[in-house]
């Protein structure tokens, strides 16, 4: 069902380079809507960090799940009453990154989802999956999509039954490959820093969980649990700091897919580099997010598979008005999945 539109809309501007005192909480009118964009009431959006080309003043957030208010004369894709998702990369349909794709990125190039309404292009949206929430359907723009590249981007190397997944800790990406690695029926080694989140994970399916903290060298015990072989596939989000574990964790001819640098500081030494690949006889593969195509793929797996696919997100909800206290949350570490924002 359609809904009105409204004559204003509030939202976030990053002004200047001061962390988050550049965010600037704003009222504006809503914007014109060209030909072929799509006009959207955001319910919820997701927190991550962009760290490429940003224009300024720019409207912050990728993440986005909404219900469509009008669209423009050219639009085919949607209709007022749809509910739909954001796609992070617009000009990304399918197929490789190239410059000038890179060039549009929601939230950094282009005016993103921290706002109550927002003009879209309708190439950057996807339909929503039928039974989910808006909250747990904004987790998937990022998080949702670049796990499901990670796990099935690589022709010939897609994750299937039987193989060993090693992820690391409870993030969004993170919990996202346990569960579509599950899925399709393979085995996952999850890490993590704690007994509580050690629940989370099991509660998800994982068939074995190291705790990172009481065993620093755990690549060796991925080696022990997999009887001496190794895991077909790493999930290394963490970055410099997981990665001499990551190399001694995966099999020959294995895969290494490289898609953060959550757990690392400027300083690491002796990360393994790209000798490695040769000398160990492994694929490392550097990812970012996934294109749209990818990202409708997932959307039907989820919605065709709704109970063991519902996304995890953490238990405490902020409001628009509240997205510096949403950020500072996230950086604490203390969430567990998703961390998102409603907007009524």
């Amino acid at each position: 069902m359609a809904q009105s539109i409204p004559k204003v809309t509030w939202q976030w501007n990053v002004v200047g380079q001061n962390g988050l005192e550049s965010l600037q909480f704003t009222e504006k009118p809503v914007p014109q809507l060209g030909d072929s964009q799509v006009l959207f009431r955001d319910i919820v959006v997701t927190q991550g960090k962009f760290p490429w080309d940003s224009k300024p003043g720019v409207v912050p957030g990728s993440d986005g799940a909404g219900i469509v208010l009008a669209v423009g004369k050219y639009v085919t894709r949607f209709q007022p009453g749809d509910k739909v998702i954001t796609v992070i990369y617009p000009q990304l349909i399918g197929g490789s990154f190239t410059n000038d794709k890179l060039r549009y990125g929601l939230g950094a190039s282009v005016d993103g989802t921290l706002r109550s309404v927002g003009a879209f292009d309708e190439q950057a949206l996807v339909s929503m999956p039928e039974g989910l929430t808006f909250t747990e359907a904004a987790t998937l723009t990022c998080a949702g999509v670049t796990a499901w590249n990670a796990l099935f981007g690589l022709s010939g190397k897609q994750v299937s039954a039987g193989d060993w997944v090693l992820t690391q800790g409870t993030g969004g990406v993170s919990i996202f490959a346990l569960q579509f690695a599950k899925a399709v029926g393979a085995r996952v080694i999850a890490t993590t820093s704690s007994s509580e989140k050690a629940k989370l994970l099991e509660g998800l399916g994982a068939d074995h969980i190291i705790n990172y903290r009481d065993t620093p060298e755990w690549g060796s015990v991925v080696r022990e649990l997999t009887g001496g072989i190794g895991v077909d596939y790493v999930i290394e989000v963490a970055g410099p700091s997981t990665m001499n574990q990551s190399v001694a964790s995966v099999k020959l001819d294995g895969v290494i897919v490289i898609l953060g640098s959550v757990g690392s500081s400027s300083d690491e030494k002796d990360t393994p580099g790209l000798i490695n690949c040769w000398m160990n006889l492994f694929t490392a593969r550097g990812i970012w997010v996934g294109s749209r195509l990818q990202m409708e793929d997932m959307c039907r797996a989820i919605e065709a598979n709704i109970d063991k696919l519902r996304p995890v997100v953490d238990p405490k909800i902020f409001t628009l008005e509240q997205a510096k206290e949403a950020y500072d949350y996230l950086a604490s570490g203390k969430h567990q999945g998703k961390v998102c924002i409603d907007i009524p």
